[in-house]
């Protein structure tokens, strides 16, 4: 017999799991995997958790995915990119991810982190903007007027004036970079959300600003550095706060830019001209730190000295000359010629153009000096009446037109005017552009002299013989000439009549013979109603032609029955001592014819 014994068989043993490589059974493997499973997170579809980083995988040296914990069987994979807003990430951080599936293709969670800031993000900029907390956001792009930033997923708008307190020159240098942001402004509807990192950092600024101008005193001299440039100045900073530079200050001499004399980053020192404690303005000035030109001012100059000089500046109302480095003169328009038709300066001056001028004032305290240039030359107004008298005539240049007349010039510096009723002899003038033309010449003759104004009264058809005095034999009163209407008006129509006379007939005065009205271009006869030579004034009617006519015919009519029943009064008186004589002495008659008889 054997010493060996034979065991007996487990009847539990599980030979099917055998085979399969596990030695537990059934029952034991199914208690196991329930312990297991307890140890296991509980993650649903569609929920946002917490989770760990475990591990940040890298593809030559650039960060590729993150491994991340969630308490599952396996650990759940997502792209960096998702995290791109977060430098700073690294392993053992919390994240919150979003779990699309507990369990992917491999076996492993499917993850997205970008998909979990998406799902709370609005909370926490609603959060974000009640708390005013400050948060993380990565600049992804440039735009028109600032940045686009993420913040919590979402994209929000920085403005290029929330950047920061000093001026953003590079804007793509901020793209790529992680910042920290208040949000200033949400609009639910829209999906919009503002952001501004200048915030954060303006209340430090501003209590700076206050203890810095504290300590100000006018007067005090700073280092500070250009931070920018516009047309009106320079604003520098003095470390923590601005002064502004106005372009004035800058120079003593004209300046039209500040370019010209500071650029930007440049560290100037600048002097304290005033400062507002309340609304933390500070007036600075540079040129204060030279000495002041005016004070070099040769001590001799006087009105009526000649001065050479360049024209630094126009304007309507006259030119800047630099007469000496820092110092200028003022030529007024009116200084610049004796010719008064001179409107602007520029008519007269370029800028840059060397000009000589004569001192007219000075004022060394109030730093200003007037000039004249129209006194290098002679007043042509002097001898005024010598050279124009009363009486004389000239041939003068048409310069300006107005409602009421032609301005001329005589010569140079001798201006006139001639009123539209010294125009012509003979034609209403509405208009000088009827008879002239401007810059054309034109016959004159002096009417009256005005010094003091400096102004001359001139007459054009004074140059040519009066026509009216011949007018006043032709056009008598009563006679009768054929003319044509030219114009009409509410009161009447004007006629041209023969030797280019013009006359007046007044609408009752148009009315023809058949009762129609006489029309523009109708040439008809006309009566001399009124003849005024002084005025100049021809006063006719058509209508008066037929009328007289007609009251003619009416009172000879009238005349002629008149003597028809004087002639018949007559007879009649005659008639009646006849008839008594006959009845009288018939017997007598009777008596007579027969002897008449007898004789024959």
């Amino acid at each position: 017999m054997s010493n060996h014994q034979f065991r007996v068989p487990n009847p539990d043993f599980d030979w099917d799991q055998y085979e399969k490589g596990s030695t537990l059974s059934s029952d034991a493997r199914a208690e196991q995997e329930r312990l297991y499973e307890e140890t296991l997170s509980n993650i649903k579809e569609k929920e946002v958790v917490m989770g760990t980083v475990k591990e940040i995988v890298y593809n030559d040296k650039t960060p590729r995915e993150v491994l991340v914990d969630v308490g599952y069987k396996s650990l759940g994979s997502i792209p960096y990119p998702e995290f791109r807003y977060n430098k700073d990430l690294k392993v053992g951080d919390q994240v919150e991810v979003f779990v699309i599936s507990p369990e992917g293709p491999m076996g492993q969670p499917v993850l997205s982190h970008y998909l979990a800031r998406a799902e709370r993000s609005w909370e926490r900029v609603t959060e974000a903007l009640e708390k005013d907390e400050v948060i993380l956001g990565y600049i992804k792009s440039r735009t028109k007027g600032g940045m686009i930033v993420d913040v919590f997923g979402i994209e929000a708008f920085l403005p290029g004036s929330q950047i920061d307190v000093r001026p953003i020159r590079d804007y793509d240098s901020l793209v790529d970079k992680t910042m920290e942001f208040k949000i200033v402004k949400v609009n639910h509807e829209q999906k919009n959300i503002v952001v501004s990192h200048k915030i954060l950092i303006e209340a430090e600024l501003e209590q700076q600003k206050r203890d810095i101008i504290s300590k100000l005193e006018k007067g005090q001299v700073l280092e500070g550095v250009v931070k920018n440039l516009l047309n009106f100045g320079v604003f520098v900073d003095l470390g923590g706060v601005d002064g502004l530079i106005h372009i004035t200050d800058l120079s003593w001499e004209r300046v039209s830019h500040p370019s010209e004399v500071v650029q930007l980053d440049q560290k100037i020192n600048v002097v304290i001209l005033d400062f507002d404690e309340e609304k933390t303005r500070i007036a600075l000035g540079l040129k204060q730190l030279t000495p002041n030109p005016w004070d070099a001012l040769d001590p001799n100059l006087a009105p009526g000295d000649i001065l050479k000089g360049r024209v630094e500046l126009i304007t309507d109302y006259g030119a800047f000359v630099e007469v000496a480095p820092g110092i200028e003169g003022l030529i007024h328009v009116s200084e610049m010629s004796w010719t008064q038709h001179l409107r602007s300066a520029q008519d007269f001056l370029k800028v840059g153009q060397e000009v000589e001028a004569v001192i007219l004032t000075l004022d060394r305290e109030e730093r200003k000096m007037s000039l004249g240039m129209k006194q290098l030359k002679p007043d042509p107004w002097q001898d005024i009446e010598t050279r124009f008298p009363v009486g004389s005539r000239h041939t003068a240049k048409v310069r300006n037109f107005t409602n009421f007349g032609v301005f001329v010039e005589v010569e140079e510096g001798v201006d006139g005017l001639i009123h539209l009723s010294d125009l012509s002899w003979t034609k209403k003038i509405k208009h000088p552009s009827e008879i002239t033309e401007i810059g054309a010449p034109i016959e004159v003759e002096v009417l009256e002299i005005d010094k003091d104004n400096r102004r001359l009264s001139l007459g054009h058809k004074q140059t040519e013989e009066n026509p009216w005095d011949v007018f006043e034999t032709v056009f008598t009163t009563g006679s009768i000439h054929e003319g044509t209407i030219i114009e009409s008006t509410d009161k009447g129509a004007i006629i041209a009549l023969p030797y280019g006379v013009e006359g007046f007939a007044t609408q009752m005065h148009l009315v023809k013979e058949d009762g129609s009205k006489a029309q523009i271009d109708e040439k008809l006869e006309f009566k001399v109603l009124e003849f005024n030579k002084n005025k100049h004034r021809i006063i006719v009617s058509h209508s008066r032609i037929f009328e007289d006519k007609q009251r003619d015919a009416a009172r000879a009519e009238k005349e002629q029955k008149k003597q028809s029943r004087e002639a018949s009064s007559q007879a009649a008186a005659a008639q009646a001592p006849a008839e008594k004589a006959t009845l009288g002495d018939l017997g007598e008659l009777a008596a007579l014819r027969e002897r008449l008889d007898d004789k024959n």
